[in-house]
């Protein structure tokens, strides 16, 4: 056991723990960036996103204690890959060579069979799929996944409508995709209040889903996967929970990297951790689902206050402000040109 002391802010006082730093260090050796889990950065940050990789540093807030600043390098030799996931690619692509001619990358993708009344400002099908084309032309399909998440059931999108749409976009995709992942949504409380058209996902339901979407998938020659979850579904020929493991960012781009356990962002996730530089409460897509923004007149007053030229998504760093430099340590990836360049 260590003794650690930690002071907060500008304040003199300190407080020391007594803290057992094994497995700590393990858990924070490798470096991945993460820009779609807390926001929708591409969608409604691209400017910022951007101009902090051109920077080459990047500041996030503790969600849990708002003067608690980390400080990031986006430099090669320290980020071994940055993930996006988003629901519009549109604003970054004039600028995503920038980012993945240095950085290996995955792109995730989401599109639904929703409409503007669960996803109001998100583009639609036609427009996504035209997008996603685009996407592919640039950075391939090995590196993109289609999201078909999270599946949530209402009297306008039953079941059968699910396997319908599913069935279109599969074959509208097929070869211009590395897989498609899929989830149910989890009903939390706030969420039976907010969304009362929704329906529970039933067992029943989760098992006509799946055999139907597994066989879509095999048919169109797309790798299925469910997320989040802990569920076997393999025999209908369905992924377990896994999203971005190291070997499949490493397939996608053409690299090996050595063995590391991956632990997941949260239960059921079996992902490799990365670090998110979004922040929550900030998304305006507007999504009814959405479990890291509720109030959404208040996350369009704070894209308001998004400044490109600072370090931090939201506002500026203040005198308060406790920034402390976070440790990153490469996973020492290995590139293997002969398999793709």
């Amino acid at each position: 056991m260590e003794t650690y002391t930690v002071s907060y802010g500008l304040s003199t006082k300190k407080k020391s723990y007594r803290i057992d730093f094994t497995g700590i260090f393990r858990y924070h050796q490798g470096m991945l960036i993460n820009t779609g889990g807390r926001t929708d950065l591409v969608a409604c940050y691209t400017p910022w996103l951007i101009q902090r990789f051109r920077e080459g540093v990047v500041m996030v807030r503790n969600p849990y204690d708002h003067h608690a600043v980390s400080r990031y390098r986006l430099d090669p030799s320290v980020v071994d890959g940055v993930v996006f996931c988003s629901k519009d690619y549109r604003p970054i692509i004039p600028f995503l060579g920038e980012i993945f001619q240095r950085f290996p990358t995955y792109f995730h993708f989401t599109i639904t069979a929703y409409g503007t009344d669960i996803e109001p400002n998100v583009p639609d099908i036609p427009t996504s799929i035209h997008t996603l084309l685009e996407l592919e032309k640039q950075v391939g399909s090995r590196r993109i996944s289609w999201r078909y998440d999270p599946i949530l059931l209402t009297p306008t999108y039953p079941v059968q409508r699910h396997l319908e749409t599913f069935a279109q976009l599969a074959e509208t995709l097929k070869g211009h995709v590395d897989r498609c992942i899929f989830s149910f949504v989890q009903i939390y409380p706030k969420l039976r209040q907010t969304f009362p058209s929704l329906e529970a996902v039933s067992q029943s339901d989760k098992e006509h889903l799946a055999q139907g979407m597994g066989e879509i998938a095999r048919k169109a020659g797309i790798p299925l996967q469910i997320c989040g979850s802990d569920e076997d579904f393999s025999r209908f020929g369905i992924l377990p929970s896994g999203c971005l493991t190291l070997p499949v960012l490493g397939r996608a781009n053409g690299i090996t990297f050595p063995p590391h356990p991956h632990r997941g962002m949260r239960p059921g996730c079996h992902c490799v951790e990365s670090r998110d530089i979004g922040a929550y409460g900030t998304c305006t897509n507007g999504c009814r689902y959405c479990y890291a923004t509720s109030d959404f007149a208040k996350a369009a007053r704070m894209r308001s206050q998004n400044n490109p030229a600072s370090p931090l998504l939201i506002g500026e760093i203040g005198p308060k402000d406790h920034i402390t430099d976070a440790k990153q340590v490469s996973f020492g990836p290995q590139h293997q040109p002969s398999l793709f360049d």
